[in-house]
């Protein structure tokens, strides 16, 4: 795609998060941008609103201007769901997803794919924070709102562009990376991926095309990214890790007053024909803003990449602290008498873990009600067992009607088998199965008070309670 030729794009769409962080890149290189989508209301539309991007909000043929270069659409949509995907098909005008378009501008660059099952929008803002305060002017598309950017995207002028890698529906074909952050593989998608080989097999050829002169940075706590790093990689594989051998390795890990405080330390393969080589090189102490172990993880990721682009040690260590998360990732909305309400976008059963851990270091004398809506049918049926166990950290679990993908034959599974199935494994927590948003919000607003925390999680719109609840 030769961005200096095109000087108008419509976006089918235009609201989701993807599509709008693209948005935002396109108009910084002086394309005009307009696009489409439902009336209902998103996070994404105050960054839209002012980015300048005109929002039509609804789908007619009439609504895309005569003089377009280029049509871009979201893979929500498609001929039979969506009256303008329909007419683009008779139009004689380049057409792309989603996907294909953030390809086409990514293997242009010096790309840097964030990858994995859980962590990616956290890794991807991180790095690309301190990138950007590094003065390394990068390009950066992430999957969330991050506060420090003013949005979700930086536009820099240097050849460095950092995308969180989305592996659903394998959406990895499209990028051609120079540089992979690999954190962790853990069965997810099962829609698209019947079996975890199939869900595997995408990160082994996603790592395979990075070339010889590039590098990925690999978590080997994880068994699976152990297993393939190696040997499926032609370029340098650099491991992090807290448990077992790595590259580089945290320790001394401590929680104290909001923080998560740890060393690092590079091990050096003393077998190597260097007389100055040492079993450990001392990195020294780290802190970070984000709490829980899955953060250590991430800030890990981002150490050794920085290191790896030659960026200076202390701005690292300076950078990697100032960092404060982005939206929807353990993010303190308000207070509703007295209860504390954080949202959290976590819908799989390792993010809800890793989560409500971070949160008992948070506020351990407090008590954690949290509100699930279970995201998609598919995954809540393969994954069943495995969301029964994930909530023990909670004192009162509230289960919300399955918030079912347009994708999917809906059904199969219900709230009500997933609060069966907590009680078979957790008979102290209080489970309760309460159909709708509103009916929760009332039972919040009159249950709430101090003392409380209230944890809203889900890939949907379950942080609308929250909005109503701080009103």
């Amino acid at each position: 795609m030769n961005l200096s030729k095109i000087k108008r794009i419509y976006m089918i769409g235009i609201k989701g998060v993807g599509m709008t962080m693209l948005a935002q890149f396109l108009v910084a290189k002086d394309i005009e941008v307009s696009g489409s989508d439902t009336k209902e209301k998103f996070m994404t539309d105050k960054v839209l609103k002012n980015s300048g991007i005109k929002v039509i909000e609804n789908f007619s043929a009439n609504n895309i201007p005569a003089d377009t270069n280029l049509i871009i659409y979201s893979s929500a949509y498609n001929k039979d769901n969506n009256t303008e995907m329909q007419a683009i098909e008779n139009l004689k005008i380049e057409k792309l997803s989603y996907a294909e378009a953030l390809g086409q501008i990514f293997n242009n660059h010096y790309g840097i794919a964030v990858v994995g099952s859980h962590g990616k929008t956290t890794t991807t803002a991180w790095l690309g924070y301190v990138l950007e305060k590094a003065n390394l002017a990068p390009n950066v598309l992430v999957g969330a709102m991050v506060p420090q950017f003013g949005g979700n995207a930086l536009v820099g002028r240097s050849d460095y562009f950092v995308i969180e890698a989305d592996e659903y529906q394998n959406k990895l074909k499209y990028y051609n990376p120079r540089v992979v952050l690999l954190n962790n593989i853990d069965y997810d998608h099962p829609d698209f991926f019947p079996t975890v080989a199939d869900y595997n097999q995408v990160f082994i050829e996603f790592i395979e095309k990075i070339p010889s002169k590039g590098f990925l940075v690999a978590n080997f706590d994880d068994p699976t990214i152990r297993k393939i790093a190696n040997v499926n990689s032609r370029a340098k594989v650099i491991s992090y890790a807290i448990n077992e051998v790595s590259d580089y390795v945290a320790y001394d890990i401590k929680s104290f007053n909001g923080k998560e405080f740890f060393k690092v330390k590079i091990v050096v393969d003393e077998t190597e024909d260097d007389e100055e080589a040492v079993a450990n090189k001392e990195l020294g102490d780290f802190s970070i803003q984000l709490i829980g172990k899955h953060n250590i993880y991430n800030a890990l990721a981002v150490i050794a990449t920085c290191i790896e682009l030659n960026i200076d040690l202390v701005k690292i260590r300076k950078y990697l602290e100032e960092f404060s998360g982005t939206a929807r990732r353990m993010e303190i909305m308000g207070e509703h008498n007295g209860a504390i309400i954080i949202d959290d976008y976590a819908h799989h059963p390792t993010e809800i873990k890793a989560t409500l851990s971070g949160i008992e270091k948070l506020y351990p004398q407090k008590n954690k009600i949290v509100v699930f809506h279970p995201h998609t049918f598919t995954r809540t049926k393969a994954l069943l067992n495995d969301f029964a166990k994930s909530f023990l950290d909670a004192d009162e679990l509230i289960i919300l009607d399955i918030y079912g993908s347009a994708r999917e034959i809906q059904g199969g599974v219900s709230s009500e088998e997933l609060v069966r199935k907590i009680k078979e494994v957790n008979n102290k927590i209080k489970v309760q199965y309460i159909p709708t948003q509103k009916e929760a919000e009332n039972y919040l607003r009159k249950q709430a008070s101090i003392g409380d925390v209230i944890i809203l999680m889900g890939a949907g719109d379950v942080f609308r309670i929250g909005e109503k609840l701080i009103k």
